[in-house]
């Protein structure tokens, strides 16, 4: 199973979009700053997520959803979830 995500850190008032095949453990490397990107804020909270049963399709997946680069998109996902 593979997993494409957002996250949201309210202090930054930023979202991230990724893609993985273990949610859990990926959660907890943006969360120890393990991640560059997301290693500048702490406060990263999971607020969407979507499963796949290739790893291409949610590479696909997460393409489409950075191509939109839509605040208004990505909380729209996420209010329709």
């Amino acid at each position: 199973m593979f997993f494409v995500y957002i996250l949201y850190s309210k202090k930054l008032n930023k979202y991230y979009t990724g893609q993985t095949d273990n949610l859990h453990t990926r959660l907890r490397s943006h969360k120890k700053g393990i991640s560059t990107y997301t290693s500048s804020s702490d406060d990263w909270q999971l607020v969407y997520s979507e499963s796949f049963q290739t790893r291409a399709e949610a590479i696909k997946r997460e393409s489409q959803i950075k191509r939109k680069k839509s605040k208004k998109y990505m909380e729209f996902l996420i209010q329709s979830s």
